[in-house]
């Protein structure tokens, strides 16, 4: 499928293409939306009704339903132009509303806007119902069978447009257009990267506490368009997409045997790359895709090595008593940050991408495990051990520890794309039950991500291009 930017226009004018195509995996069909209120007349008069009056109050960032220029049938599966506009400006207000910074109110309490008003604003009436920021959008059918959607950020009280967008794409791709909008109105009002366009990989586990089941599975980052990837036949563990976004690298493990295997997003197929030969964990890709990192365990002792992503001949990074496991490369290339337990603790180490000038960084209390370089080079997440397992952040020197979670068994921390929301999973007390959640760097912002069954080793892909 392709998705395509234009620059600025309204729907029926031929705009210009601003950048090329964006390839979109074919994904599961989305739920079905409540269908959108009838059309308000063209005369540039907001119209409708609110489901709720205190929605009113303190608007924030209003986000009406996309109009439409006519109300059509279309290949999506939210439905018609109508439904589509309803759908996407849903999609955007829970990405805006689920990373903590605003609170945006949605279709859900505000009436529809004709679709005159997408490019001139009824500003004085957005105004009196209290609306700092006004997100309105549009959506047509285009002749190839295609949906154009436009995006447009407003301030109310200065009266001035702040962000313009319009993409075509295939109907079945109207959630990357959501996604693409939220982004644009994020960036564009918090100063920072782009991130809700992006995909999760994460282990889906069936079954008893003591016989599971763990396949490789794939979403949206919300959660949406869940699909398995492989078959549950052999177990797969800790995922990790590739800094391209095409592939993931996970282990997979049948009747004891560790292997390593590339899988290609795009076309579906993988290939291994590395057979250990003994136990294995956590693959992770260098930042320029060509080495892949992984921790094996041999007489006694378990080390870290690398291998190229193509396969071959493996090199061994660490060779001292005990467990060295992990791997994950500072966004330059130039370091990893590893767990070790050569000093007596699990403790959090740095070396050069080579393997020389090892040193601890972690010295406070208790042990540190899973460290995960942010891509924004300035902080480590890890799972702090002590009683309870809780993921935390430091400084890339060890300095600053501080918590972000306080559950009973918090662990396997992964970054968004912009370093801003970390992605974990959680253990359930007495059951066994692990579940997808994601915290922000204050902590306060914490929240769980829809999952048809328990999830583990979460991997939170770049944005899509």
């Amino acid at each position: 499928m392709m998705m395509r930017k234009f620059s600025c226009g309204l729907l029926a004018g031929a705009a210009l293409m601003a950048a090329g195509a964006i390839h979109a995996q074919t994904i599961a069909p989305a739920p079905m939306v409540t269908p959108n209120p009838p059309p308000a007349a063209d005369n540039g008069v907001l119209t409708g009704t609110v489901s709720d009056d205190t929605a009113w109050q303190s608007l924030g960032i209003a986000i009406p339903s996309f109009a439409t220029n006519a109300d059509v049938p279309t290949a999506a599966s939210a439905g018609s132009t109508a439904q589509v506009g309803r759908a996407i400006a849903e999609v955007i207000t829970g990405d805006l509303k689920n990373n903590g910074l605003f609170k945006p109110t949605g279709p859900n309490s505000l009436p529809p806007i004709p679709i005159i008003q997408v490019l001139t604003p009824d500003f004085p009436t957005w105004s009196t119902r209290g609306a700092e920021m006004l997100v309105h959008g549009s959506v047509s059918a285009a002749s190839n069978g295609n949906l154009v959607v436009g995006c447009y950020l407003y301030d109310v009280s200065l009266r001035q447009q702040l962000v313009k967008a319009t993409w075509e794409m295939a109907p079945g791709d109207w959630r990357r257009a959501a996604h693409k909008c939220a982004d644009t109105v994020y960036s564009r009002l918090s100063g920072e990267s782009p991130f809700f366009d992006s995909r999760i990989a994460y282990i889906a586990e069936t079954g008893p506490k003591d016989h599971r089941m763990k396949r490789l599975a794939i979403m949206d980052s919300d959660g949406a368009n869940h699909r398995f990837i492989t078959t549950g036949q052999a177990m797969a563990l800790t995922p990790r997409f590739s800094p391209d976004y095409r592939k993931i690298v996970y282990l997979s493990y049948l009747n004891g045997r560790p292997r390593i295997y590339v899988y290609d997003v795009e076309s579906a197929s993988q290939k291994m790359i590395a057979e250990p030969g003994s136990p294995a964990f956590a693959p992770r890709w260098s930042p320029d895709g060509k080495w892949i990192l992984y921790s094996m365990a041999h007489a006694g002792n378990t080390n870290i090595y690398r291998v190229s992503s193509q396969g071959g001949i493996s090199q061994k990074l660490t060779e001292t008593p005990g467990i060295n496991v992990g791997g994950s490369y500072s966004p330059d290339g130039s370091k990893i940050v590893f767990e070790s337990d050569r000093g007596g603790s699990q403790q959090i180490y740095v070396m050069n991408a080579d393997g020389s000038n090892q040193r601890r960084i972690s010295f406070f209390g208790g042990r540190a495990a899973t460290p995960e370089w942010s891509p924004r080079g300035d902080q480590i997440a890890f799972t702090h051990i002590a009683g309870n397992l809780r993921i935390a952040v430091m400084g890339v020197d060890g300095g600053g520890m501080r918590y972000l979670t306080n559950a009973w068994q918090d662990e396997a921390p992964t970054w968004a794309p912009n370093g801003r929301i970390i992605q974990f999973f959680r253990t359930e007390k007495g059951t066994g039950k692990t579940s997808i959640w994601q915290v922000d760097l204050t902590g306060r912002n914490e929240r769980r991500l829809p999952t048809p069954v328990d999830g583990s080793d979460p991997s939170w892909g770049p944005v899509r291009q």
